[in-house]
């Protein structure tokens, strides 16, 4: 379906694989039409890592689709993939280098302070955009941020506002982003957002509207509130009319 649609417009859509788990995903979905994809082997050990990533590099290219990979681990749960306070890292500047030389990935996903879900930070929100700056310096593709989600107060508060219960959910500041933006990451990713957006639009409507029980008209207002967040990400990531 993403495919089809991405013919009708004229702007550029890839269709991309988030936290690809092995190199049979990855395989499946090249085979079905994804212009790329990220291999997340960044629980398993160094050598471990490069290998996987190595082998799904090696396919990929094959089929001029480019891979995303990562090096660092960001805590917090995305999908089901979960990883605990204690077991998370940041990227080593040096062993991001020789893993970019040694797998041949088109982009590198790095641990610099972030996290997924909705609770990012419980005191001041800080990244190590020094590990950052570094990375970039000596590492010539693309950089992502993971789990770099904002987590506005204005869209907790409208879930909240509707029986939802996500206090002190606190997200990346605009600034920090910025700031990471201008220290070398070239994509970010936002989840959380979007989610909680959509959430505040089910929220909304069926405390207006407690008899309905069409699902179309239920997520309408979700699905606007999404689009509202995504165009504000664009504007603050600073790649609006990029495309």
């Amino acid at each position: 379906m993403i495919i089809r649609l991405a013919k009708t417009t004229k702007i550029p859509v890839g269709l991309h694989l988030d936290h690809g788990k092995s190199y049979d995903i990855c395989r499946e979905c090249i085979k079905h039409g994804y212009s790329s994809v990220m291999i997340d082997a960044s629980h398993l050990p160094y050598h471990e890592n490069v290998n996987l990533t190595r082998r799904v590099v090696r396919y990929a290219h094959k089929h001029k689709v480019t891979v995303e990979a990562e090096i660092g681990r960001l805590a917090g749960i995305e999908d089901d993939i979960q990883v605990k306070k204690g077991e998370a890292m940041y990227t080593d500047p040096q062993e991001a280098q020789r893993f970019a030389h040694a797998t041949g990935c088109d982009a590198l996903a790095v641990a610099i302070g972030t996290s997924h879900g909705a609770y990012k930070f419980k005191g001041t929100p800080k990244l190590r955009i020094d590990i950052l700056t570094e990375i970039a310096r000596n590492v010539n593709i693309p950089l992502v941020l993971h789990g770099a989600s904002g987590v506005k107060t204005k869209w907790i508060n409208r879930v909240n506002r509707y029986g939802g219960m996500l206090a002190h959910a606190r997200g990346v500041p605009d600034t920090l982003l910025r700031k990471a933006v201008r220290h070398g990451v070239a994509k970010i990713n936002t989840d959380t957002d979007l989610r909680i957006a959509f959430t505040a639009g089910v929220r909304k409507h069926l405390a207006e509207h407690p008899s309905d029980f069409d699902p179309r008209a239920i997520i309408e207002i979700g699905r606007s509130f999404i689009q509202q967040v995504a165009e504000d990400r664009i504007q603050v990531f600073g790649s609006a009319d990029s495309a």
